[in-house]
């Protein structure tokens, strides 16, 4: 090889060298762009025999790739070179990934539909070297830094390197960057302490066989709570992970709901909406018992508002025929809370009203908070009552012509009737009236706060629909 590489460059066209590039011309195969020209190796030689040189010996004895860099510069087979040294990084960052946790790894890198066939080492083989390389960047096995210097090397190695045609080339000075980055970078670099903690405090988690004790609890929160989003945002797919795999004890699952809404508050939006799509598809796949087990996380962490529109939707839609039902019924005060409460808890904010069912959803909500107008609580579960005013005062003024409307359906109008019921609807208007920012709705419920407690009637009068007309299509 020192005939091939020395430390002064020369030797460099050795005949070995030019008899490739001669038996291709006799062949009548191209050989332009395939070994590189003079200098490049020239360059080659004055720089890597150093480098090499330089290297750790405990790196470099069992270096096979590096030897084949060697080999593939050294004959000026640039892009053979670079495979040889990315082929390494792949690896290395296999074992970053069994180093830090095989089921943690797959958890983020593939979706919850494949998840299943991603079990063992060996399935690592099954990513792509992109996912492989954004999974690590996501759990901080390698850098910001790192991650998009190797990202250019692999754009690189997959337009001008050996495993796609092409007929651009690689100089010397860029395939001399390459290897230190990836030598120095990966295969020497370590993952940060921060991904080395968040593995081991879930390794410790699968492995504790006793229900953690509040100061335990209180400790967890505390340092999740100091921990980047990013974090934040991997613990609670691993946590999620763990608690809807069926293999899973109920001990693990226990101390999962000790502290996860304190890790899913802590989280981004989209990593919340993800486990959404995530939950879905459970159930679209029939897979019942994850799907199960997903829906009593979402409830343990309040996390229904982000679930998807397709699923909010059917449930919702579930839930208030069951209210609607529930209402008529003689128990009704006590049964109709959870009933209330877990549709609150799919809207947090305005936004989160599905418009396909806002209809539905105002009406079964308004016949409940009007009540029976009865003497015993006013005809209102006294329990459900916080959830139906939270759901009304949520509104957003683009809904405020429906809750109008429906305050005229002839279900509302019949328990309007009732002079009790109407009274005590007033301070809900009246909370209503203050977060409403269009003037139009303003005059209707200043006439609604005024006039309605005298007679359901003011609702169908011509003075009503006259004021509501540029508003609402009575027709």
């Amino acid at each position: 090889m020192s005939e091939l590489i020395n430390q002064n460059g020369s030797n460099l066209i050795h005949p070995q060298v030019q008899s490739i590039v001669n038996f291709l011309d006799s062949m009548g195969l191209p050989s332009d762009n395939i070994i590189a020209d003079l200098p490049q190796r020239e360059i080659i030689g004055r720089n890597l025999p150093e480098y090499i040189y330089n290297l750790p010996q405990e790196l470099k004895q069992d270096a096979r790739y590096l030897s084949k860099f060697v080999v593939g510069a050294g004959f000026g087979l640039f892009d053979y070179a670079l495979n040889s040294v990315w082929n390494e990084v792949v690896l290395s960052l296999r074992q970053k990934a069994i180093a830090y946790g095989i089921d943690y790894f797959f958890d983020n890198a593939v979706g919850a539909s494949v998840r299943q066939a991603y079990q063992k080492e060996e399935d690592l083989a099954g990513l792509k070297d992109n996912t492989l390389l954004n999974t690590a960047k996501k759990l901080e096995l390698i850098s910001d830094t790192t991650y998009k210097k190797l990202s250019h090397i692999l754009d690189m190695r997959n337009d001008i390197g050996i495993s796609h045609p092409t007929n651009a080339t690689i100089n010397a000075f860029e395939l001399l960057g390459w290897l230190q980055n990836c030598v120095e970078d990966v295969i020497q670099d370590s993952p940060s302490p921060a991904a080395l903690q968040i593995k081991g405090f879930i390794d410790n988690l699968k492995q504790h066989v006793n229900i953690l004790d509040q100061p335990t609890v209180d400790t967890i929160c505390f340092q999740v709570k100091a921990l980047h989003t990013h974090h934040c945002d991997n613990i609670i797919r691993t946590l999620f992970g763990l608690y809807v795999n069926p293999a899973s004890d109920q001990i693990l699952r226990k101390n999962i709901s000790l502290f996860a809404e304190v890790v899913w508050n802590c989280c981004s939006d989209e990593a919340r909406y993800n486990l959404g799509i995530i939950l879905e598809g459970y159930n679209v796949n029939l897979h019942q018992v994850k799907y199960n087990l997903g829906d009593e996380f979402f409830k343990l962490v309040d996390g229904n508002n982000f679930r998807t529109k397709n699923e909010k939707i059917h449930i919702l839609n579930n839930l208030l025929n069951e209210l609607k039902e529930t209402h008529y019924e003689w128990d009704n005060f006590y049964h109709e809370v959870p009933i209330a409460e877990k549709i609150s808890s799919f809207i947090s904010k305005s936004s989160d009203f599905p418009q396909e069912i806002i209809n539905k959803l105002i009406r079964y909500i308004l016949l409940c908070r009007v009540g029976k107008g009865t003497n015993y609580k006013d005809g209102v579960s006294p329990g459900a009552l916080p959830f139906y005013n939270h759901l009304l005062l949520t509104l957003p003024d683009d809904y405020i012509p429906i809750f109008i409307t429906e305050l005229a359906h002839y279900e509302i109008y019949q328990k309007l009737s009732r002079n009790k019921a109407r009274l005590n609807f007033i301070p809900l208007l009246i909370e209503m009236r203050k977060q409403l920012i269009n003037d139009k709705f303003k005059e209707i419920f200043d006439y609604l706060i005024s006039e309605l407690p005298k007679t359901e009637g003011i609702l169908r009068n011509n003075h009503f629909k006259k004021i509501t007309s540029t508003v609402i299509n009575w027709d």
